[in-house]
């Protein structure tokens, strides 16, 4: 894959003119800056992440346009924020973008990656013209707070950005149990693992890093899926509700091709899965990948990547940068971690289902995420092993939502076309996390794929 350029802004015929007038940020934002300080003591959200007697005096950070001296300012005091206008020396740190990248972020449905400043600020791929002013220890630590203060601004200047509901159900259709399960690098782990469905069709779904099972939850009570297959769900040794593996130490963990696909290879062995399709997201959409290239080893019916790609992207110096904030003794992993990824989620998906994915991020023990992004950053590389997946053995048919800034549906096609009779289709109204996200929209998604592996599988 060739290395990433940095990914332009959107653009429309009359963005020249309107551009200019985002520079001057404050101005854009003064009835919404008003509006903010009249609610921020009402909103539930803001409140949770500023009450706490630890915050003994206060702190300041900083909103403005790339080229501008024009700052929004944010005071946080016990059980307040307070916004203001103002001058970038007196903040901590500032977030910093184009003009026309803050006029995308305040549309009222914004387009990838402009849902969040997360999107705009990138991950592998870097986006042009964002920048963080200033002490980047005090940007982690207060992640949490500017991530709503934005969306508050969102919200009062053009309205909520339209989202579908989660139905409730009153039955649950799931049952877990545990096995011990014996995986290279990791060895020997009592695993927790979860069933449903009386389909004839086995499928085992895989979470993504520093995530557990409880992603698929929604996808194992549809009907639809209860009928067509019997779905497993697993935890990671040290993931979620699984215990720790052997040699296991608080902060150690670390996550490799040969550790993940030998254990799905034994996990199926364990529970007896026969010719079942293999199904993750992120760093699980990526081992499915390594899973048909290594099909002989594992004896998937097929797999159903999901935001995954031979390789991710590279950074215009040819290197892979990562940042250590997931595992810093400086800051808070279980607010900082959650953050991180909640902007790679649609903002039409139900609140609730994006809630439960910050709740499942910020439960995880110290270091689970960042050991498993190991694998995700550079520790998986399929640029030249695509074209030795046997797709009559083992069909690949991969699918990549669209609000997703890290692995984009544009990777996920371009590995598709690398994997001869592979497939690739762009989900709608997702992101990162799709089956967690909206599972109803999910689910016709992969019933797609399921059938395609269910056609096209020779055994």
């Amino acid at each position: 894959m060739p290395r990433a350029k940095k990914q332009k802004t959107a653009t429309n015929g009359n963005m020249g003119s309107q551009a200019h007038a985002w520079t001057d940020l404050p101005s854009q934002l003064t009835a919404a800056i008003e509006k903010v300080n009249q609610v921020s003591g009402k909103d539930a959200q803001l409140q949770a992440f500023t009450t706490s007697n630890a915050i003994e005096g206060p702190a300041t950070w900083g909103v403005k346009s790339h080229g501008s001296d024009d700052v929004i300012l944010c005071t946080v005091t016990n059980g307040k924020a307070e916004l203001r206008t103002g001058s970038s020396k007196d903040a901590l740190f500032t977030l910093v973008a184009q003009p026309e990248q803050w006029q995308e972020f305040f549309k009222q449905t914004p387009v990838a990656p402009y849902q969040s400043y997360w999107g705009m600020f990138g991950m592998n791929i870097k986006q042009e013209g964002i920048s963080v002013e200033g002490d980047q220890t005090a940007f982690a630590h207060w992640t949490h707070v500017w991530r709503r203060v934005l969306e508050l601004l969102h919200d009062q200047l053009v309205g909520e950005t339209p989202a579908d509901t989660e139905p409730e159900l009153d039955d649950d259709q799931i049952v877990g149990r545990y096995a011990y399960i014996t995986a290279p690098l990791w060895g020997r782990c009592k695993c927790f693992y979860e069933q449903a469905g009386n389909g004839s069709q086995e499928i085992l779904f895989l979470h993504t890093a520093g995530s557990d099972s409880r992603q698929y939850h929604g996808v194992m009570n549809d009907k639809r899926m209860l009928e067509k297959c019997h779905m497993t769900a697993v935890d990671l040794p040290a993931h979620g509700r699984s215990f720790p593996y052997e040699g296991y130490q608080p902060g150690n963990h670390t996550n490799n091709e040969d550790a993940y696909v030998g254990f799905i290879a034994a996990t199926i062995k364990k529970l007896g899965l026969k010719n079942a399709i293999v199904c993750g997201a992120s760093m699980a959409g990526q081992v499915c990948l390594a899973v048909a290239v290594r099909n002989k080893e594992v004896g998937a019916m097929g797999t159903i990547p999901l935001q995954g790609s031979d390789y991710l992207v590279l950074n215009l110096a040819g290197n892979m940068e990562r940042q250590w904030y997931d595992r810093s003794p400086y800051v808070n992993q279980s607010l900082f971690n959650p953050e991180w990824i909640y902007g790679m989620m649609s903002p039409t998906a139900p609140l609730v289902n994006r809630q439960l994915i910050w709740h499942m991020y910020s439960a995880q023990a110290y270091g689970i995420f960042h050991g498993d992004l190991d694998f995700y950053f550079g520790g998986w590389d399929g640029r030249d092993r695509m074209k030795d997946i046997d797709t009559k053995s083992c069909p690949v048919y991969m699918l990549t939502g669209e609000y997703d800034w890290s692995n984009t549906p544009a990777m996920s096609q371009e590995t598709a076309d690398k994997i001869n009779g592979g497939k690739h289709s762009a989900m709608k109204g997702l992101g990162h996390f799709p089956a967690t996200e909206n599972p109803k929209v999910f689910v016709g998604y992969v019933l797609e794929a399921i059938d395609h592996i269910q056609k096209t599988h020779q055994g």
